[in-house]
């Protein structure tokens, strides 16, 4: 049965399922791509201030300027490198605002400054702020007209160009979002516009885009957005113009290529999904079936030429995450959604999420049977559809509720569809495990076993220019996070934590929330105050490590000596003790075995934990410890030895650093196991890090 509160809860976001988001910054932009990289365009921003604030000021993104030369942050900050990609040569990347006016009003081009509201290098100009002649009052709306020249960088890190490709990301000047006082726990009103980072991505309101393209005619192009007309161009240039159209979303961002391989496939809810399969979710999450249902989306791919037999791998994986991301958080409410094969040289564009427009990679040619690193790479790119592009929480200060939800997602769908081995790759169609006589490796032992290295650095939940280092940041945001939902997982109950899950995103569907609204929304769900596992695991830096520290069985042997019986004293002699002895050896229903169990919390986490004790005649004992001192010992006295101790026998506690020494087995040799599990984990983990730079 569902709790009434639960009901209520996700009732109350039903409404924000049909309604879309609330249009705070709308974008009219016309551009035209030349065949030296540039852009040219202008620009109608309509920003609606919705908040209770008077805004004197604008500030703005400049993303491209984080490509313009070695002193920008993003420069200094990642050394010009972004995973495994390099910036090469004198290829630059740039952005000038040659014009901003206020619609029918003051010229606002002199006004802009450059200015760093993270750190002070007063080099970097990926921020302007721009005072106005006259606030925006609260409910108000300011129009500008904004014209601006761009160059594009080579790729190597989101966006750029390769040969004759361009994706075009972070692109035009972009507005931040005006927080006020109480959103997102901010305490004082003000604009929420960052610079950009090594590590971050992005944070922006809804609204609508119309962007006209003009581009070589020769060009393949795909963008955010359905395609609403497309007109050939006069004179000898050549030219065609595509004209996009998408509401409810925070971002735009295209590609043009000549030599694209363009295919197209629907995504059909009713042929894709079982009708049981929309009555479980229906009856899990206490709403209609109508509303657990599917719409048809349009699948776009954009291909190179020499991938073409890969096209199917890419719709399957695809169809596959519309559908899991939809039945278990809320059906894409999107017409198409199109992905972008980048090609040989132009990988630092793969692997990138933008709304309704995402990038995967295909390096090799290499079939499904080998790997699934190309279906990993769509799930989870997709994925970004829903944890970013939908919640859209803020990826420069709080990363792991955008990639960690979404590395939990995607897992979860990897293993369904695909089955639950972390890294199916063989060699002559032989298991790769096997052939290193490895036994196989789930997709939660692999990322516990890159979560678990240099975790005193940070907290989980931190901005992200301020972790430690890159390893740090990147640890917090994708598999730490992965094992941190897991573990809430296995303590709130699956059916629980899918309720919990669903209703969050239900509720924030086109908001913007922060990890404390999340922390809400469970302990709402779950009737139970979780504020304990946040507090230890999202935004402190709490080690978990509980042990089997002794286990001691000792035959319970007859006495021998004087005992009181009343007012008498009755002797057992030595010899009499030894004739109950072995009558009790011969049947050994008499005989009684004394069993100590000392179980330890090696660090400072403190979680709520099952033992499991077993015996030699079959009988099973659980007992639940509260964790909250060092140790705990448990004493028992029973016709039978102890035969096994087993902590988190259902493995609930994923943040539980070693597996290794939660068990204790009579006549078994737990340093053997220890070091084969580190050696199976410690490869792949390694391999895992090679694959993903290839």
């Amino acid at each position: 049965m569902i709790p009434p509160l639960v009901i209520a809860l996700l009732a109350a976001a039903l409404p924000l399922f049909g309604a879309g988001a609330k249009h705070i910054a709308n974008y009219d932009i016309d551009v035209t791509l030349t065949s030296d990289h540039k852009l040219r365009g202008t620009e109608t921003l309509t920003w609606w201030n919705d908040s209770p604030d008077t805004v004197a000021t604008l500030q703005f993104h400049l993303y491209l300027n984080a490509f313009k030369n070695s002193r920008s942050t993003f420069f200094r900050e990642s050394g010009g490198q972004l995973r495994s990609d390099k910036a090469e040569g004198d290829h630059w990347g740039w952005i000038d605002v040659t014009s901003m006016k206020i619609r029918q009003g003051a010229d606002l081009t002199r006004k802009i400054v450059f200015i760093q509201p993270d750190d002070a290098n007063l080099d970097d100009q990926t921020v302007i702020e721009v005072p106005l002649p006259e606030p925006v009052k609260p409910g108000g709306t300011i129009q500008l007209d904004i014209a601006f020249h761009a160059q594009l960088p080579k790729v190597y890190a989101r966006t750029g160009w390769h040969g004759t490709f361009h994706l075009v990301g972070q692109w035009y000047p972009k507005l931040g979002v005006w927080e006020t006082a109480g959103m997102r726990g901010r305490a004082q009103p003000g604009w929420n516009c960052h610079q950009f980072h090594a590590n971050s991505e992005f944070y922006s309101n809804f609204g609508r885009y119309k962007v006209r393209l003009t581009v070589p005619a020769e060009m393949v192009v795909g963008a955010t957005g359905e395609l609403r007309d497309k007109q050939s161009g006069g004179g000898a240039a050549k030219t065609a113009t595509y004209t996009f159209y998408q509401e409810d979303v925070t971002d735009f961002a295209w590609t043009a290529q000549p030599n694209f391989v363009r295919l197209e496939r629907m995504f059909e809810a009713a042929r894709e999904t079982e009708p049981k399969e929309i009555a479980e979710i229906a009856k899990l999450h206490g709403i209609s079936e109508r509303e657990a249902g599917l719409s048809d989306v349009r699948m776009i791919l954009l291909l190179q030429p020499e991938h073409q037999r890969q096209a199917e791998r890419h719709f399957k994986a695809l169809a596959a995450a519309i559908k899991w991301f939809g039945l278990w958080y809320g059906r894409y409410p999107y017409k198409t959604i199109t992905v972008v094969d980048p090609p040989y040289g132009g990988g630092g564009a793969g692997g990138m999420e933008y709304p309704t427009f995402i990038t995967a990679g295909t390096r090799y040619s290499l079939p499904e049977d080998v790997n699934l690193i190309l279906e990993e790479v769509v799930v989870h790119e997709f994925g970004h559809q829903f944890w970013k592009e939908l919640v859209a929480t803020n990826e420069f200060e709080e990363p792991p509720l955008d990639e960690g939800f979404n590395s939990y997602s995607t897992s979860r769908i990897m293993d369904k569809v695909y089955g639950k081995t972390a890294l199916p790759v063989s060699v002559l169609g032989f298991n790769a495990w096997s052939l290193l006589g490895l036994p196989k490796v789930g997709r939660d032992s692999l990322n516990r076993a890159v979560s678990f290295s240099d975790l005193r650095l940070d907290s989980l939940i931190r901005p992200a220019w301020l972790y430690y280092d890159s390893t740090s940041y990147g640890i917090n945001s994708y598999p730490r996070t992965h094992v941190t939902l897991r573990t809430l997982e296995g303590l709130l109950g699956a059916k629980t934590f899918a309720r919990a899950m669903r209703a969050y995103h239900q509720k924030w569907r086109f908001g913007h929330p922060c990890a404390r609204d999340f922390q809400a929304v469970v302990n709402e769900v779950s009737g139970k105050d979780m504020n304990w596992f946040f507090d230890q695991f999202f935004h402190g830096a709490r080690l978990l490590d509980y042990a089997v520290g002794e286990v001691a069985v000792t035959e319970q042997l007859t006495p021998f000596g004087f005992f009181d019986q009343g007012a008498d004293k009755k002797l057992v002699t030595r010899k009499d003790a030894a004739a109950q002895d072995e009558k009790a050896e011969k049947d050994k229903k008499l005989k009684q075995w004394e069993g100590v169990v000392k179980i330890r919390r090696l660090e400072d986490a403190i979680v709520p934990v099952e033992i499991e004790i077993r015996f030699e005649d079959g009988h099973i004992e659980r007992k639940y410890w509260d964790g909250s001192y060092r140790w705990v010992r448990y004493n028992f006295l029973r016709p039978a030895r102890i035969v096994s101790v087993e902590i988190d026998p259902n493995r609930k506690l994923q943040l539980d650093l070693s597996y290794a020494n939660n068990s204790w087995q009579e006549r078994y040799n737990s340093g053997l196991s220890t070091h084969w599990t580190g050696q199976a984990l410690f490869w792949a983990q390694n391999i895992l890090l090679w694959l993903s730079a290839i």
